[in-house]
């Protein structure tokens, strides 16, 4: 599971993505927009120029603004009194053109009043034209009083378009760099966050064995005393010891194997009915032994004693086995309350101590894997930081769900329900 503060990374470097792509999206609409009134202008340049190449008109032509017209982003029609040979129409059409880098194809049409048609249309096209005529364009006059000639360019669209191939490769690397950037950003804190994680595990598993190893060294070197036979007392003590620290890393081994089986995308259950009474019973068994080192006491509440449940029997033990150890664990003076019973459509198996208790804001990271509650000036409390990540596979895997309850310096409750179907 990732870091709130991986999250955080993450979340924050696709809203910068998101916002840096909206604004090229704005400014390449605005570049957009420039090139189409810059397409525009040229084109009325070039129609000026026009004016002055060839005798189109009688009177002057200083006022261009009265004589080109601009009915659709596609057309321009300009009036004229007189009209020229074609071949110098085209010609110098075509040099004005390219003269103000309007080098796209179009259609020159002469519009006849008296027709209300067009009396001849001339395809031009541009230098290095990537276009080709389509035969099959027909062109529709705008109906008129006078004489005009119209320009149509068909591809008017793409050649805008392709005057902003600098903007768009340089937007689309921009955006690459700002990806490759947030891939890079997420690796390396991704990488770091499971460093840590790799490194608290080494930590806890370093300081989970090494007292029971340092117990076990002590007492193998006591039994390897020549008169330890003539000691039964010590003797005894000091093997028992050896039982109980081996009991213990026994059962640590287990609980990372168990770990390490629910990495797995689902825990594979064995379920059976299997009666929550003996269910408890069973657990409080595996936990006697660092019960009565602590002098607890274990009350136990449960009403109905052939409560029974279809559930993976040995999963289920040891969540329960995780829960009383750490309620043992954090008490000083532990007093523990287990009951059983029935919410709803459910039912519970309600662990509750007179521990240290959580603080509020711990209480939403207690079932990360690795993670442990920061425990003030208590150092002599360890363990690897999984018991309470299985008991939440293990409940999740049982299509239930784990509630937690709890105090600081008051104590904590962990409620298990468990589906009866």
């Amino acid at each position: 599971m990732l870091s709130k503060t991986l999250r955080w990374i993450v979340l924050i470097a696709a809203l910068l993505i998101a916002t840096i792509v909206i604004i090229q999206l704005f400014w390449l609409n605005r570049v957009y927009s420039f090139e189409q009134k810059n397409f525009n202008v040229n084109v009325v340049k070039s129609i000026r120029g026009l004016y002055e190449d060839v005798e189109l008109r009688y009177e002057s032509t200083l006022n261009l603004q009265n004589l080109i017209e601009h009915p659709d982003p596609n057309h321009f029609l300009f009036k004229i009194d007189v009209l020229p040979p074609a071949d110098s129409l085209k010609y110098y059409l075509k040099q004005e053109l390219e003269d103000f880098d309007v080098l796209t194809d179009v259609y020159l049409s002469v519009y006849n009043p008296s027709q209300n048609d067009y009396s001849a249309t001339y395809y031009i096209s541009a230098v290095a034209s990537r276009y080709q005529q389509d035969i099959t364009t027909k062109m529709v006059p705008f109906k008129k009083d006078y004489l005009y000639l119209s320009l149509y360019f068909p591809h008017r669209d793409r050649f805008v378009l392709s005057q902003m191939t600098f903007w768009f490769i340089s937007s689309g690397a921009l955006i690459l760099v700002l990806i490759g950037l947030a891939i890079s950003l997420f690796f390396f804190f991704r990488q770091k966050f499971l460093s840590k994680t790799q490194k608290d595990f080494l930590n806890n598993v370093t300081h989970e064995f090494k007292t029971p190893l340092a117990v076990l060294k002590i007492a193998s070197g006591v039994l390897s005393e020549e008169d330890i036979l003539q000691k039964p007392a010590r003797l005894r003590n000091y093997t028992t010891i050896i039982q109980h620290q081996t009991d213990h890393m026994q059962q640590q081994v287990e609980r990372l194997l168990n770990t390490a089986t629910s990495e797995q995308k689902d825990i594979p259950l064995h379920k059976r009915l299997v009666s929550i009474p003996s269910l408890v019973s069973q657990a409080i068994r595996k936990i006697q032994p660092l019960a009565d080192d602590k002098k607890a006491r274990i009350d136990l509440k449960m009403p109905d004693k052939d409560q029974q449940v279809l559930i993976d029997e040995s999963h289920l033990e040891l969540a329960l086995v995780n829960l009383l150890e750490n309620a043992l664990k954090y008490s000083t003076d532990p007093h523990i309350v287990i009951e059983t019973g029935k919410e709803n459509n459910d039912s519970f198996i309600s662990v509750k101590d007179n521990g240290i208790g959580i603080e509020k804001k711990y209480l939403h990271r207690i079932f990360r894997k690795f993670y442990r509650v920061p425990t003030g000036n208590i150092h002599n409390v360890k363990g690897f930081g999984l018991g309470l990540n299985f008991v939440k596979q293990a409940v999740d895997a049982h299509k239930g769900k784990i509630v937690v309850n709890s105090l600081p310096g008051i104590g904590t409750e962990f409620k298990i329900l468990l589906p009866d179907n």
